[in-house]
């Protein structure tokens, strides 16, 4: 079977792991990487790096990769869409909704595949999380909170800890509940003197009922990316960091204990941690983007749920400065 023939923009502090994924990935090929800075960490081997997305489009690609800064995405992206190039970009969608709507827009009436790079979505654990959601084992889903606090990223200069790491949670959230937002509210702080927000918390609905809240910051001296799902039949605990899903069951067994028996809510149960394969996120995206490609059933994200994730995280903004709840 010929490969299809993969370009790259962009190899910076995320571009550099796409470039080792591709190269990775059965069915694909590597076949030219462009980035206007260079080549600040040596991936480009025997390919080089070519200066532009005009140059990485002549060099006849199949589908595309974009990494770069956010507010570069839509240029590139509708380039890419008029040469009929299927492509990835890496989240969020845009630097604003129009331009988001754009690269919808331009991707569909050129009957081409365009993704977004929410990579969360192919955690091992959100993805055996939702696995077991379906399959009922939590029985009605009640809540979903989510905690993705670390230390500043120097990489990150053009938007806020909202579109850089609250998307995750929303665009998680929405898949693993299978359900839209209906409303947000949303607290934002600058601390760090930057003109963008560096801490979001977030609380909302979706439309199957679920309440859902997000504390999101990069001003944290510890790393914590946890995905808590409540339903009648316990607690999903998903730790995307390490891959981990445990399970915290609501106790069947009487309890004995006058002064806590007389509390009428759930009781301890068993605690269960799951083993299951840990495949990198990265490489189960870049697989789905390309069976997307081919025709196949690929749970892919695409260009129009990126930017509803968009629409979410933009409406939390406009929350946090307006002292509103936002509805969709």
């Amino acid at each position: 079977m010929t490969s299809l023939r993969v370009g790259l923009l962009g190899v910076g502090m995320m571009g550099r792991h796409h470039a080792r994924v591709i190269r990775e990935v059965e069915g694909v090929e590597l076949v030219a990487i462009a980035d206007p800075g260079g080549d600040p960490h040596g991936v480009g081997g025997d390919l080089g790096v070519l200066p532009d997305i005009e140059s990485l489009i002549r060099a006849g690609v199949d589908m595309a990769v974009v990494a770069v800064p956010t507010r570069f995405h839509e240029d590139a992206a509708l380039k890419l869409a008029a040469a009929g190039v299927h492509t990835l970009v890496e989240k969020p969608i845009a630097h604003t909704l129009e331009a988001g709507q754009r690269m919808v827009d331009a991707f569909a009436s050129a009957g081409l595949v365009g993704a977004v790079g929410h990579v969360e979505r192919f955690n091992p654990a959100l993805q055996e999380m939702r696995r077991r959601l379906e399959a009922g084992e939590l029985g009605e889903v009640y809540q979903i909170a989510t905690r993705r606090q670390s230390t500043f990223p120097a990489r990150i200069a053009d938007v806020g800890v909202a579109k850089d790491l609250a998307s995750h949670d929303i665009d998680l959230t929405s898949w693993v509940a299978q359900s839209e937002y209906t409303t947000v509210f949303a607290q934002t702080a600058h601390k760090s003197g930057r003109e963008y927000e560096d801490m979001i918390t977030v609380t909302g609905r979706l439309a199957n009922g679920v309440i859902v809240n997000h504390l999101v910051n990069w001003l944290s001296p510890m790393k914590e990316r946890l995905t808590v799902v409540t339903g009648d039949r316990g607690t999903f605990i998903a730790d995307t960091s390490t891959g981990d899903l445990t399970f915290y069951a609501n106790g069947t067994i009487p309890l004995e204990w006058e002064s806590i028996s007389t509390f009428r809510g759930v009781s301890e149960g068993d605690i269960t941690r799951y083993s299951f394969a840990k495949r990198e996120p990265l490489r189960v995206e870049h697989e789905a983007f390309r069976d997307a490609v081919l025709g196949k059933p690929s749970d892919v994200v695409t260009m129009e749920q990126g930017l509803r994730t968009l629409t979410v995280v933009e409406g939390a903004l406009e929350s946090a400065g307006t002292g509103r709840s936002i509805a969709f």
